[in-house]
C-alpha cells in the first residue's frame, strides 16, 4: 500500500518565491482579461488574448496540450462549472464567466481562477459569486501548519453548502502545485474536520471552490472536458495558490489587480 504522504513535495523558501512569480503572472493575466471582457467577445478571443499575454511575459500556458486540452485557458460560462472549451459564441449581458489560467515559468506552475459577471446580473447570481469567493477565504484561513486537509475542505463546505444551501461539487477538487500542475495532496471542497493529510510548512496547494447555485451533481459535455451543472443553474469558481505556513497561510496569487480591473471595466458587474 502506498504512503501518499511521502509523495507530497514541500517547497523551500527559494522555490516558494519562484512559485509566487508564476502565480502572480496568472493574476496579471486575469487582470488583463478583466480589462477587455465585454458583451460580443467570444471566449476563443479571450483565450487567444490570454495566451499571447502569457507568452509575451516569458512563460508558457500550463493548460495547453495538458492531457490533450487544446487551449491556454479553461473558460466556463453560466452552467459550465470548470474546464470549459473556448468557443465562437459571443458573450452576452448577464453571463457569468469563469476564467481558469495556468502558467509555467522558472520551472514552476501557477494556477488561478476568477469568475466575472458580464453586464447586469441578478441578485441571486451576485450572491453566488460573493459566497463562492468568501468560501475560498474560509478555506485559506485553515491552510496553516498543524491543521489537516479536511479542515480546509470542511470550512468551504460548511460555508457554501450548510450555511448558504449551495451545491458543492464532489467530482473535482483542488490540488498540490509545483513543478507539476497537479501534485499531491488533493484538496476537496467538502470533508470532515481533522481528516486527511497533515498540513506542514512549505506545502503549496491550489484551493478552488466550485460552487453550484442548485444541486451539487454535474455532467460532462460532449467535448469530454466541459463540466456542467446537472440542473442547468449557474456555477462559480475562484482559485488561489497558497503556501502553508505556521500561524497564517501565505497566498501566492492575488485578486487585487483583477478586482481593480473589474471595477474599472464598465462592461463588468463588480458590486457583489
Amino acid at each position: 500500500m502506498f504512503d501518499f504522504i511521502k509523495m507530497i513535495h514541500y517547497k523551500t523558501t527559494t522555490e516558494v518565491e519562484a512559485m509566487r512569480e508564476s502565480a502572480l503572472l496568472v493574476s496579471k493575466t486575469l487582470a488583463a482579461v478583466a480589462a477587455i471582457l465585454k458583451p460580443g467577445m467570444t471566449t476563443k478571443e479571450v483565450d487567444a488574448f490570454a495566451e499571447k499575454f502569457i507568452v509575451d511575459n516569458g512563460a508558457t500556458p500550463s493548460f495547453k496540450n495538458y492531457k490533450g486540452f487544446p487551449f491556454a485557458c479553461c473558460i466556463s460560462v453560466n452552467d459550465a462549472v470548470v474546464h470549459g472549451f473556448p468557443n465562437d459564441k459571443p458573450l452576452e449581458n448577464g453571463d457569468i464567466v469563469s476564467v481558469d489560467v495556468g502558467v509555467f515559468k522558472n520551472g514552476f506552475h501557477g494556477d488561478s481562477a476568477y469568475t466575472f459577471a458580464i453586464g447586469e446580473v441578478s441578485d441571486e447570481v451576485k450572491k453566488l459569486l460573493r459566497v463562492t469567493k468568501d468560501s475560498l477565504q474560509m478555506g485559506i484561513d485553515k491552510a496553516v501548519a498543524g491543521n489537516r486537509i479536511g479542515d480546509i475542505s470542511f470550512a468551504v463546505q460548511d460555508y457554501a453548502e450548510r450555511k448558504h444551501k449551495y451545491g458543492v461539487v464532489r467530482e473535482l477538487v483542488g490540488h498540490g502545485l509545483g513543478r507539476k500542475l497537479h501534485e499531491d495532496p488533493q484538496v476537496p471542497n467538502y470533508g470532515k474536520r481533522g481528516s486527511g493529510a497533515k498540513l506542514n510548512d512549505g506545502l503549496v496547494i491550489a484551493i478552488e471552490p466550485m460552487i453550484n447555485m442548485g444541486v451539487k451533481e454535474v455532467w460532462y459535455d460532449d467535448d469530454g472536458w466541459t463540466v456542467r451543472t446537472k440542473d442547468g443553474q449557474p456555477a462559480a469558481h475562484y482559485e488561489h495558490n497558497v503556501c502553508v505556513r505556521r500561524g497564517k497561510a501565505d497566498v501566492l496569487s492575488s485578486f487585487t489587480e483583477i478586482e481593480a480591473a473589474e471595477k474599472a471595466n464598465p462592461a463588468l458587474c463588480s458590486d457583489y
